[in-house]
């Protein structure tokens, strides 16, 4: 599996298939060339570029969109290629298997509506959590996407969620927020205190899986 990190929270999995999640209004509209199926965690712009994903599966109906039914208002005619799913349930998305977990987007302010947000363990190994903290209790995860910067997550709770799953390795997720300082800070706290082999990926860097 080749694993490309786009900006923000956008990763695109190429194996017999194009899979990518969460093509957002922070990440590059190139990350969608040739895709196949497309997995949206929740509704928030910075996970859904609608604009980026018509312009990219105009003429492609044969392309799948899977998400939580409450995003499924957000995707206007896109609705018609869109299959939606919730937590726990397993499917194939361009060839690749996946499980959907979570359930609620974390906790910005009492104030602020809550969002459905999933998270998705792709091929049983590499684990995006959208905007959360789900744990995929029942999984060994190899590969995890940790949200380093956001209006509803501190450094320590990063921290404890990789520590928490366990993987081999973490990748930042959620990044475009920091300027070079902070994403600094950030890359120290998470090396030192997460207990994984853990790195910052650049937007357009791939990796082999």
């Amino acid at each position: 599996m080749r694993l490309v990190k786009y900006s923000h929270s956008c990763v695109r999995l190429e194996g017999d298939g194009v899979l990518v999640i969460d093509p957002g209004g922070f990440s590059e509209p190139v990350a969608l060339d040739g895709v196949d199926a497309v997995l949206i965690t929740h509704e928030h712009p910075d996970h859904l570029n609608l604009d980026a994903l018509t312009e990219k599966l105009a003429g492609r109906p044969e392309v799948r969109i899977f998400t939580h039914d409450e995003v499924l208002p957000k995707l206007g005619d896109l609705a018609s290629v869109t299959t939606t799913v919730d937590s726990g349930e397993e499917f194939t998305a361009a060839g690749f298997a996946v499980r959907a977990y979570g359930g609620r987007h974390a906790l910005i302010h009492p104030d602020i509506p809550s969002v459905a947000n999933l998270g998705y363990l792709v091929d049983g190994s590499v684990y995006h959590p959208g905007d959360s903290f789900d744990v995929p209790a029942d999984a060994t995860v190899d590969t995890l996407f940790v949200p380093v910067s956001a209006p509803w997550l501190k450094a320590a709770e990063s921290v404890e969620f990789v520590r928490a799953v366990k993987p081999r390795r973490a990748f930042a997720l959620h990044d475009s927020l920091l300027n070079d300082a902070g994403l600094g800070l950030s890359d120290s706290l998470m090396a030192r205190l997460s207990g994984a082999e853990y790195r910052r990926l650049g937007a357009g860097q791939a990796v082999t899986l």
